[in-house]
């Protein structure tokens, strides 16, 4: 499961809120929605929240095993 936990650490070090995160940069209230719920984000979403944070990925998002992945489907029919 990727968690976004770091990602609020990170917001509070260089200052910036999730309403400036709506308002001055322009994300989405849904994604701002989708990072406290950790669900999936594009990795252009991904680019553009490393971007405006001044940081790397590990910065915003960690990945941590779930019971959950280990049900990911055969993989060696996909072509």
């Amino acid at each position: 499961m990727i968690k976004y936990d770091p990602m609020r650490k990170t917001m509070k070090e260089k200052g910036i809120s999730t309403y400036k995160l709506i308002h001055k940069y322009k994300i989405s209230a849904s994604t701002v929605d989708r990072i406290r719920r950790n669900k999936p984000l594009t990795t252009t979403t991904v680019n553009d929240l490393c971007t405006i944070l001044g940081c790397r990925i590990e910065d915003i998002m960690e990945y941590v095993p779930d019971t959950d992945d280990n049900q990911l489907p055969d993989r060696k029919s996909v072509v």
